[in-house]
């Protein structure tokens, strides 16, 4: 009796230690040994955001400096507002995808409006708390998302790696080296930030001929001002922008949610999707006032971030904004001499990291369901083919819900059981006469006939009777054939439908039901529906008879 209460309580100290309470800005700020991790985890990230950064620019038709003058508001207002601590927003390349066209056909006249509308959306989207919505992403299309993560940042890599002077090859080697040995040394400085100002030093000391920083665009100082509102006011131009705000809304809600989802796996920590999602709104909303272009959380760097840097709190993402900052303004000629070699070594290491390895070995693959490993392979070959995450987790997501309705509309069962009239006096009789071996034979006839589901009533025998267990889920998918599982010209004049195992969820179903009624009527049959659970009679008792 004293022993249980002693290992009752050395039991909790293993979990209270794996329940620690995350890291908080002011407990990082208390720490330097934590202050300095969460700081050089958002120098590097910033270092892993510039070329993207600038190159998505050139994707979107805009100038460099104002993607780079967008992400950093971007990144410093969702340090202050967002739900996901320690990820990484800025101007992504989704939302360049989806901005370039308008930019092609009418101009950049009409960016502004464009993301202040799509930020309006994103934030009545958080505000009406719609990023619940994400639960309904199932686990093989977040599978798929990130595998195609991986295999998308590594391929966006491989221009910066081929077809380049022969000394790239020894930076790259160089590169990787550092970034996968140093670990193994220390961690108190992030490899990547190492390797980045190692190789960076010696291309420059050398004065080797590689592609830079600088040679992805203009690194010129300063600031702009604001950005001029110059597309005129008039529902014109609201049928200009309205398809391609709704675009970069839903996209950059999509690839935002989908990373804070990935954050909360690989930090093993809860974050606030409607929050993270209205500050998204506010966020492009300012980005596009000041800069001029929206963005979404930036799946790599984020990664980069929170696997590489170790990062955890939203002291990494400010210093990275703040870090972004200092490099547009001060540092525009040190950031432009940095080697494309190595920012391409460390995204290259990242991406397979990224990737889900354990979902591509042949022993998960033969223990997976065949439409799960099918979602998965489709939600990667949609974003490969496209370049859009958005639009292959869109797909994944129709396929899923497709493949689960087929698999779920075979389910449903129905079990006829026939209770039997006359027949049942012998059954009867016999059940009583193994209860009562010692009474007579006429002893045994009146058990029988006492107890019998066939028993004479009034000279007659009673009449057989049909239950029907109905056994599933009823929706579209499993009631649209539920009416052929009844033998309707066979049956006595009184059945039961028993639902007790069954629940009802749309129209369909209660429409399916009335069919059944119907059909039994129609064969002078009374058909009697029990057992249906409170929430399904009262949706059946809403609809039934009313359904046309």
């Amino acid at each position: 009796m004293t022993a249980a209460p002693d290992s009752d309580r050395a039991r909790p100290e293993p979990a209270a230690r794996s329940a620690r309470p995350a890291d908080t800005v002011l407990s990082v700020l208390r720490d330097p040994r934590l202050l300095t991790r969460e700081a050089l985890a958002g120098v590097v990230t910033t270092l892993a955001l510039v070329p993207e950064v600038i190159s998505f620019s050139v994707i979107a038709g805009v100038d460099p400096m104002v993607s780079l003058v967008a992400s950093i508001v971007l990144a410093l207002v969702m340090s202050v507002l967002g739900g996901r601590p320690a990820m990484v927003t800025a101007a992504a390349g989704s939302v360049a995808l989806v901005i370039a066209p308008l930019v092609r056909e009418h101009g950049t006249d009409y960016v502004l409006p464009t993301v202040v509308l799509a930020g309006l959306v994103q934030l009545a989207f958080g505000l009406a708390g719609l990023a619940r919505l994400m639960r309904f992403i199932p686990r093989s299309v977040m599978i798929g998302f990130v595998n195609a993560l991986g295999v998308l940042i590594f391929v966006a890599q491989v221009p910066h790696i081929i077809d380049q002077p022969w000394v790239v090859y020894p930076l790259f080697a160089l590169t990787i080296a550092i970034v996968v040995l140093l670990p193994k040394v220390t961690k108190a400085v992030p490899a990547p930030l190492v390797a980045i100002v190692v190789v960076t030093v010696i291309a420059v000391a050398a004065r080797l001929d590689v592609h830079t920083v600088g040679d992805e665009g203009p690194m010129g100082g300063g600031l702009p001002g604001l950005t001029p509102w110059l597309a005129p006011f008039t529902l014109e131009t609201l049928q200009i922008i309205w398809p391609t705000a709704l675009s970069v809304a839903f996209v950059g809600l999509m690839e935002t949610l989908l990373t804070a989802k990935l954050v909360d796996d690989i930090t093993e920590t809860p974050s606030h999707k409607g929050k993270e999602s209205w500050a998204l709104g506010v966020a492009n909303i300012a980005a596009g006032f000041y800069g001029g272009i929206a963005g979404c959380a930036m799946i790599g760097q984020t990664v980069v971030n929170v696997k590489i840097g170790r990062a955890r709190t939203r002291v990494s993402t400010i210093v990275a904004g703040l870090f972004l900052l200092l490099l547009v303004t001060g540092l525009s000629a040190v950031m432009s001499t940095i080697p494309m070699v190595a920012l391409a070594a460390v995204m290259m290491i990242v991406a397979i990291t990224t990737v889900d390895w354990h979902s591509l070995r042949p022993s998960t693959l033969r223990r997976m369901p065949v439409p799960e490993t099918l979602v998965m392979v489709v939600t990667v070959a949609v974003v490969v083919a496209t370049n859009n995450l958005a639009l292959g987790v869109a797909v994944g997501v129709l396929l899923a819900m497709v493949l689960f309705a087929r698999r779920v509309a075979h389910v449903i069962t129905v079990e006829r059981h026939v209770t039997p009239g006359a027949g049942g006096v012998a059954e009867a009789g016999s059940r009583a006469a193994e209860a009562s071996e010692a009474s007579d034979a006429s002893e045994a006839s009146d058990a029988s006939n006492a107890g019998g589901a066939g028993a004479v009533v009034d000279g007659a025998p009673a009449p057989e009777t049909v239950r029907y267990d109905v056994v599933g889920p009823l929706f579209f998918g499993s009631s649209n054939d539920l009416v052929e599982h009844f033998s309707y010209g066979d049956d006595p004049a009184t059945v039961v439908v028993d639902l007790s195992r069954a629940q009802v969820w749309d129209a369909s179903s209660v429409a399916a039901l009335d069919s059944v009624d119907e059909k039994f009527r129609a064969h002078g049959v009374t058909a009697t529906f029990v057992g249906l659970d409170d929430r399904s009679e009262a949706f059946h008792g809403r609809l039934t008879g009313r359904l046309g």
